[in-house]
């Protein structure tokens, strides 16, 4: 267990997520809070004062007081099946109410897992603190696709994050059409930015249209020369047609323009990807950008051949709603 934010936070997706899919198969009792409160991607809110009929109202998942000697447990199917990378258990705004200890075990299951499922124990029964974040590297290298969550005895957990690799099934893909090469259920991931003062990269990458400003990426106001940036791996390498770029809800607040430089990265050369960025040739010359809009380019696009990653920039700051990277898997 680790007190300081890991990397594993902004370097792997958060599988829990429900925009993926993620969903409560089971809970033994969630009494004082529902129990799907703890895969909200929003940060815990205390509501000072806010009751229901079962007592305080609490945002995250909280069981009754437990006088049979027993424990509860909560079963999370993943939106996205992978390989487990690190895990917070966070505790936010429960002080009194937390559970003094937790474990988590994963599995992997095409029907909810039931008495006969093997489980494989990630982090054995570990103390828990009151109103903190306690974030577990994993070094499993399994597929997953559920987590039971036990704690013990009782109490609540305000939210379970849980980050990783995704692990796509490509079997069933028609290597001849286009994809988006930027999705996250084939893989793709944000691993570098230069700033995320506002909105984190991985927004980007979410399925669907954007929900309102809060749900992209947004840098700081710029006040010295330069511009921003982020780099995306891409779920697939591939050949890009297409690029949409999306400034729903960016208003007063988009770029002036935007450009893409890309590359395909070899392995082992991860660890300079970012100062190599600046060098990948250029995908899409820099082009001007509208606010609140959804920017659709393929002419503009030089040929520069099959693709693994992407660095965008944003001319000099500002915020975008989603990126889409519409282009052939490379065979």
């Amino acid at each position: 267990m680790s007190e300081k934010t890991p990397g594993f936070i902004s370097q792997w997706i958060n599988l829990a997520q429900p925009r993926l899919g993620a969903e409560i198969v089971s809970c033994s009792d969630d009494f004082f809070a529902e129990c799907s409160r703890m895969l909200s991607p929003d940060a815990p809110v205390f509501i000072e004062g806010k009751f229901d009929d079962n007592g305080k109202w609490m945002d995250g998942w909280e069981s009754r007081r437990r006088r049979d000697g027993g424990y509860d447990n909560a079963i999370v199917k993943l939106g996205l099946a992978g390989e487990i990378k690190g895990v917070d258990i966070d505790t936010t705004h429960f002080t009194g109410n937390y559970p003094p200890e937790a474990s988590l075990e994963a599995c992997y299951s095409d029907t909810a897992p039931d008495n006969n499922t093997n489980w494989t124990m990630l982090i054995p029964s570990t103390g828990l603190d009151g109103n903190s974040h306690h974030y577990f590297e994993i070094s499993d290298s399994e597929c997953f696709n559920h987590v039971r969550l036990n704690i013990f005895p009782d109490g609540g957990v305000a939210r379970l994050r849980i980050h990783g690799r995704v692990v796509s099934d490509l079997t069933a893909l028609d290597k001849s059409a286009t994809h988006n090469l930027a999705a996250v259920e084939l893989g793709a991931r944000a691993i570098a930015c230069n700033d995320a003062h506002f909105g984190v990269v991985e927004n980007l990458l979410n399925p669907g249209p954007g929900i309102n400003m809060g749900d992209g990426w947004e840098t700081r106001r710029r006040r010295e020369p330069g511009n921003d940036w982020c780099i995306i791996e891409l779920g697939q390498p591939g050949s890009v047609e297409q690029v949409i770029i999306d400034t729903a809800f960016f208003k007063g607040n988009y770029p002036d323009r935007c450009s893409i430089q890309a590359a395909m990265v070899e392995d082992g050369a991860a660890n300079s990807i970012v100062t190599q960025s600046q060098s990948w040739s250029e995908l899409l010359p820099p082009q001007k950008l509208e606010m609140d809009k959804v920017h659709e380019f393929s002419g503009e696009l030089l040929a520069i051949g099959p693709v693994s990653h992407i660095r965008i920039n944003i001319f000099p700051d500002g915020g975008l709603s989603r990126v889409r990277i519409i282009g052939k898997i490379n065979a």
